[in-house]
């Protein structure tokens, strides 16, 4: 017998659902148990193939770590597998609505289905083989009785999910992906979902989410650090970068589980394993076919490579190396001042890390506002960062167990000693082993990513592509947001994706982040008016001891509409938001300065900027 149970909890943790039935049989991975807490969801699942026995817990009971949840008897296969109706503990009739139309069977298919007053159940079959069905549709069931039989078999014909009734099939669990899977179940599909490694691609398990609690762990030691600014005062802080490495695994996991939940409660059918094309309709994953009438490509990006002597040594991180590297360095040399590459300078900094960043362009972020692209250097050199623009890393190598970084600036060699190096030097398209050669899918120019028209569409009719494998935005929410108009455009929608209102955010401190139009990219400057307002001028960010950075707004003088803004300062990653919605909703000037804004907050330097755009700001 194996008793399944509780993972170790750290807080009151409550049954939210009950997957299963006494006498059902479950496969490997088969989901039981949804377990709720407030800081997140648990997925409970079978460890082995067997019959559940004993059901020890329900629905809103109270789980403590390892307790028995319930007892799975182990399936020991030998000849013909007796398939039969389990308790679902109905009130009335247990009526048949479907049977399986094959010969062939894998496990965990549905042998059939029934109906109750309750809901719907599945049978699944507990293995794979051949198939003799003892009942039909409308028949009435009673516990116990023979559903069916199975010849154990090693070899299934293929059954392919269009056979089985896919309406879409997703390549991809990240934020894309898993997004315009529950998307399109929510509108009726029936939804497969390829995923090679864990759901939540790679912004929630080694992007965006692991990064941004180290970089809140970061900013809580530096806030303590200079708490005697408030009046509190501390005598030692220490950074434990094992303790900031749980927290950031702790909050990942608990997302994970939460998409998993998901995935489960949309009914989305996840398959584990890496997708390939075979051809236009038909994609193979661990060696088994699979056709949908419509399929997304959702595989996302991977690091850049550079080809830099010494990338390969020991002491060299990428991002995702870094994200789990449990050695806090007194010293690290970041390759690249771009997104990734500033976060990490920033989080570093703020736990007393020496660091040193060279860049190849004469800019830090040459993504965002040029004055708040100079805001930030000035920022990072006062908090100690180093920085080197215009400077071409040429080699690293080892000395004493320390990297040796040497980089070109101005005609001439300069070196710099560290613990370590990490190099960000921006994503790339992940077209890895998804064997689009078998294909007529077209890709991007030089082949970097897969072409789509502007309904996330490629030049084959049936298939779709969004997020970071088509390298138009590397942003996690544009490929949420592409795999919504993608979905959308299955279902006949003809619906458009549009990038003018696409919001930015890099976590650096401060934060900064910005939507529409830039300042340097206005054709003509005398079309439109320009209005900054400095935090230095603003109540709630002088109470927090932020007051620095701006934000800055600009107008189209024809229409009076707000076009563009760009946010450097306290709250940036929350106060876009605001500027985002009236740039999607085409507001005017006079739109926002006509709305109240609640005081004492940092909103209200939004409203500032708009009454620049006038008159002028009140207490500009």
């Amino acid at each position: 017998m194996l008793e399944i149970k509780a993972p170790v909890l750290s807080e009151t943790t409550k049954v939210a659902r009950v997957c299963v039935e006494k006498d059902q049989y479950v496969k490997k991975d088969d989901v039981l148990f949804h377990l709720e807490g407030m800081k997140g969801n648990h997925v409970i699942k079978s460890s082995k193939n067997g019959k559940v026995t004993e059901i020890l817990m329900k629905l809103n009971d109270e789980v403590t770590s390892n307790c028995v949840l319930c007892v799975v008897e182990e399936e020991k296969i030998s000849g013909v597998v007796e398939v039969c109706c389990p308790d679902f503990h109905a009130t009335g009739d247990m009526v048949v609505t479907k049977v399986c139309g094959q010969d062939m069977i894998r496990e965990g298919d549905t042998v059939c289905e029934v109906e109750i007053l309750k809901g719907s159940h599945k049978i699944v079959a507990p293995v794979s083989g051949k198939v003799q069905l003892y009942v039909s549709v409308k028949e009435k069931l009673t516990i116990n009785q023979l559903v069916a039989t199975i010849e154990p078999s090693d070899v299934v014909e293929t059954v392919t999910k269009e056979e089985a009734g896919c309406d879409v099939l997703v390549i991809g669990g990240g934020p894309g992906g898993y997004v315009a899977a529950i998307y399109a179940a929510q509108n009726g599909k029936k939804v497969t979902l390829i995923e090679k490694d864990s759901l939540g691609g790679t912004c929630l398990n080694v992007g965006c989410i692991p990064t941004k609690a180290l970089v809140k762990s970061s900013e809580v030691m530096h806030e303590a650090q200079h708490a005697e600014v408030f009046g509190i005062e501390i005598e030692k802080v220490i950074p434990n970068i094992n303790k900031m490495m749980n927290h950031k695994e702790e909050v990942v996991q608990t997302l994970v589980n939460g998409v998993e939940f998901l995935m489960n409660k949309n009914d989305i059918h996840v398959v584990r394993g890496e997708a390939s094309f075979k051809d236009n309709s038909t994609v193979v994953v661990n060696g088994e076919e699979f056709k949908a009438k419509d399929i997304i490509i959702a595989t996302g990006s991977k690091i850049s490579q550079v080809n830099i002597p010494g990338i390969e040594l020991p002491f060299v991180l990428d991002s995702t190396k870094a994200l789990s590297y449990r050695t806090l360095p007194n010293s690290i040399t970041i390759i690249g001042g771009g997104v990734i590459g500033m976060e990490f300078a920033f989080m570093y900094r703020n736990v007393g890390v020496e660091v040193y960043v060279v860049e190849f362009a004469d800019r830090l972020l040459s993504m965002i506002d040029v004055e708040a692209s100079q805001e930030i250097l000035r920022i990072a050199r006062e908090k100690g960062i180093h920085v080197s623009l215009q400077s071409r890393v040429v080699k690293i190598e080892e000395h004493n167990n320390k990297a040796i970084v040497s980089y070109e600036k101005e005609h001439q060699i300069h070196t710099i000693e560290t613990d370590n190096v990490l190099y960000a030097i921006g994503r790339q398209p992940n077209l890895d082993n998804l064997g689009l050669e078998n294909t007529t899918i077209e890709l991007n120019e030089r082949g970097r990513g897969v072409h789509v028209d502007e309904y996330m569409k490629t030049n084959v009719d049936h298939i779709y592509a969004i997020g970071d494998v088509t390298n138009i935005i590397q942003l996690a929410h544009v490929a949420s947001e592409q795999g919504i108009v993608a979905v959308d455009n299955i279902l006949g929608k003809k619906v458009k994706m549009h990038y003018h209102a696409v919001p930015n955010v890099i976590f650096t401190d401060p934060e900064i982040a910005c939507v529409g139009l830039l300042e340097q990219e206005l054709d003509d400057k005398a079309n439109y008016t320009i209005s900054k307002f400095n935090f230095t001028g603003n109540g709630k960010a002088l109470t927090m001891n932020k007051n620095i950075g701006f934000v800055k707004l600009i107008m189209e003088n024809a229409s009076k509409k707000v076009v563009g803004g760009t946010i450097i300062g306290p709250d940036a990653s929350s106060l876009i938001n605001a500027l985002t919605i009236a740039i999607q909703n085409e507001l005017t000037v006079e739109a926002i300065t006509q709305t109240i804004f609640p005081h004492p907050t940092t909103g209200e330097a939004i409203h500032e900027a708009a009454l620049g755009l006038g008159l002028g700001s009140i207490h500009g």
